[in-house]
C-alpha cells in the first residue's frame, strides 16, 4: 500500500522535477523525414497529460506532440496553476501532423484508446475540471469527423456508460514546462508507475484488444517461405506489387477484415474500403495507425509514403492523399499481403473485437 500511495504522487499532480530538459522538437536521435509541406494541427485532454502525449509520439506523419494547457481564459498558465484547480484550463496535448501521411480521423481513432472516455469530473484519480477530457476542434471538418467518431464509438457500446467527451472548439493552447514534453522518456519509472497506480492501464487492457509482437508474432523468413506462397512472399518481404485488377481483394465488397498475412495483425476494415479505380483494394484510413509504419520511399524516382505492417515488418503498399472524406488519404494495398477474415468468421477467427469497426 505504501509503495502504491507513493507512486500515486508521483502522477500529474505531483512528483519530482529533473534538472535538465529540452525543447521535444529538438535533439532526437532518429528525427523524421517530413514527406510535404503541409502540417495541420490536433488538440486533445484526455487527464494526465504525459499519458496522452506517448501514444502519438511514434507515429509516422506526427510531427510534434506537446504537453499543455488548453480551453481555459488565463494566459500563461503555470502547471501549479493548473493543476491545482486556480484555472479554467486542461491539461492537454498538441499534436502537429502532415495530414498527407496520415489523417485526423486516425488520431482521433488513437485517442479514444489512451484514456476513460465515459468519466464525468477528471480522469481516474486526478479529479476536477482541469483533467476533464475533450477533443478541441480547430475547424468544421475536424468537428464532423470528431462528432462521427464519437457516435459510432458510443454505438460500439464497447463501455457500460456513455462516452462523455465533449467536442470544444478550439481557441488556445499553452505549451507546459520543458520537464513535463516527453515525461514517459525522461522520467520513465515514475511515469509507468502512474500508469498503474492511477488504473489508466488496467480500464485500456479491459477495454481494448492487445495489439503487440506477443500476439501476433512475425514468423522468420525460413518459415514465411513456406508459408506463404511466391507472390505473397515477393510482395511481403522483397516490396513487390501485383498486377492491377488482377488481384484476390480488389473487387471484395463483402464485411470483413483484412489482417496482415505475415502475422494475422488486424489491417483494415471493409467499412472503410473503397473503390478507387486503382485496380487494388483502396482504404480510407487503417483499423489502428500503431500497427503500421509509413516510411518515405524515393525508389523508382518518385518520392512515395511506403505503408508496411509494424508487427510484420512486411510490405503492404503505399499512401496517397487523393482519397475521400473523411481522411483525404488513398491506402493502395496489395491483396497478396493481406488476408480476409468474413464477417461471419470473425468470432471464430478470434477477431471478436473488431467486429464493431464492421458494423
Amino acid at each position: 500500500m505504501i509503495a502504491l500511495i507513493a507512486s500515486l504522487l508521483l502522477a500529474c499532480n505531483g512528483g519530482s522535477i529533473p534538472t535538465e530538459s529540452k525543447n521535444p522538437s529538438e535533439g532526437s536521435e532518429n528525427p523524421k523525414e517530413i514527406f510535404s509541406a503541409s502540417q495541420q494541427v490536433a488538440t486533445f485532454a484526455g487527464g494526465c497529460f504525459w499519458c496522452v502525449e506517448a501514444p502519438f509520439e511514434d507515429l509516422d506523419g506526427v510531427i510534434s506532440v506537446v504537453s499543455g494547457y488548453a480551453g481555459g481564459k488565463e494566459k500563461n498558465p503555470t502547471y501549479g496553476d493548473v493543476a491545482g484547480g486556480k484555472t479554467s484550463h486542461r491539461e492537454s496535448v498538441q499534436i502537429t501532423f502532415d495530414p498527407e501521411v496520415i489523417s485526423y480521423a486516425e488520431l482521433v481513432d488513437i485517442f479514444w484508446q489512451t484514456y476513460d472516455p465515459t468519466d464525468v469530473g477528471g480522469s481516474f484519480f486526478d479529479r476536477g475540471t482541469q483533467y476533464e477530457s475533450a477533443i478541441f476542434f480547430h475547424n468544421d471538418q475536424q468537428k464532423k469527423v470528431a462528432e462521427e467518431s464519437k457516435k459510432r464509438l458510443d454505438q460500439s457500446k464497447r463501455f457500460s456508460k456513455p462516452v462523455a467527451t465533449p467536442l470544444v472548439k478550439f481557441t488556445n493552447f499553452y505549451p507546459a514546462e520543458d520537464y513535463h514534453q516527453d515525461y514517459y522518456k525522461k522520467s520513465s519509472q515514475d511515469y509507468y508507475a502512474y500508469r498503474r497506480g492511477s488504473g489508466r492501464d488496467a480500464f485500456i487492457q479491459k477495454h481494448w484488444p492487445e495489439l503487440s509482437a506477443k500476439k501476433y508474432p512475425s514468423p522468420s523468413k525460413g518459415d514465411l517461405k513456406s508459408k506463404l506462397n511466391e507472390l505473397q512472399y515477393e510482395v511481403t518481404m522483397e516490396g513487390a506489387t501485383e498486377f492491377a485488377f488482377e488481384n484476390e481483394y480488389n473487387g471484395n465488397k463483402e464485411e470483413g477484415i483484412y489482417v496482415c498475412v505475415v502475422t494475422g495483425a488486424p489491417l483494415f476494415s471493409s467499412k472503410d474500403k473503397y473503390e478507387s479505380g486503382s485496380g487494388w483494394p483502396s482504404f480510407t484510413k487503417p483499423i489502428d495507425a500503431r500497427v503500421i509504419d509509413k516510411p518515405v520511399d524515393k525508389t523508382l524516382g518518385m518520392m512515395r509514403v511506403e505503408v508496411r505492417s509494424k508487427l510484420g515488418n512486411s510490405h503492404l503498399g503505399h499512401v496517397f492523399n487523393d482519397g475521400p472524406a473523411p481522411t483525404g488519404l488513398r491506402y493502395c494495398m496489395n491483396s497478396a499481403a493481406m488476408k480476409f477474415i468474413p464477417k461471419s468468421q470473425m468470432e471464430a477467427a478470434g477477431y471478436k473485437d473488431y467486429l464493431w469497426v464492421v458494423d
